[in-house]
């Protein structure tokens, strides 16, 4: 708990990543008050609406991370069965394959020695690739999925970092404000006597 006497200001530098605004972590509560002109209530809302925003971004970021880790080994399994056919090519061997036509129901195929796939891009789009162009397209999507999700849980981190250093400095205003309205307290207590 930080006293009024003390004259340190605070510690660490606010910085910002990828749009999420950094958390300042407040050593000396009453210069964080005088500095950005509140009073304890409404330093508190504001770091409690603060809060809320980190929280609100970290459900849309881990939203997202669920959905790279679900892409990625849908890509991966999309360049076995590429590298596959491309294996298979020239032998003159038949592929027998079982593969989803919707959820829950399979089929199964026998693919004959081909040249080319087709790719599924989304929005109801599917192009026709040859099995080089395949596996370029599809390597660069992973190789892109996985950094895309290096970068997302190194915000995650960040964020983490800052809903912390945020619920430390409520707690310290808080702890603050209670420890001042003890010491008025005590100091009426002993007036009146």
């Amino acid at each position: 708990m930080a006293s009024s006497s003390s004259t340190s200001g605070s510690g660490s530098a606010v910085t910002e990543r990828r749009g999420i605004p950094g958390a300042q972590f407040v050593e000396d509560v009453q210069t964080y008050l005088t500095q950005s002109g509140l009073d304890v209530g409404s330093a508190l809302a504001f770091l409690q609406e603060r809060l809320q925003q980190y929280k609100v971004v970290e459900m849309k970021l881990l939203a997202q991370q669920r959905d790279l880790q679900a892409k990625i080994p849908d890509i991966e399994k999309c360049l076995d069965v590429v590298a596959t056919l491309n294996a298979k090519k020239g032998t003159g061997e038949e592929l027998i394959a079982d593969f989803e036509v919707s959820e829950g129901i399979y089929s199964r195929a026998r693919i004959e020695e081909t040249d080319s796939v087709c790719l599924w891009l989304g929005a109801n789009v599917m192009l026709e690739y040859s099995l080089e162009e395949a596996t370029g397209l599809l390597q660069k999507n992973l190789d892109n999925a996985r950094a895309s999700l290096e970068v997302l849980i190194a915000d995650l981190q960040f964020l983490r970092d800052q809903v912390t250093i945020t619920q430390v400095t409520i707690a310290r205003v808080y702890n603050w404000d209670v420890h001042q309205r003890r010491i008025q307290q005590a100091l009426a207590t002993t007036s009146q006597d």
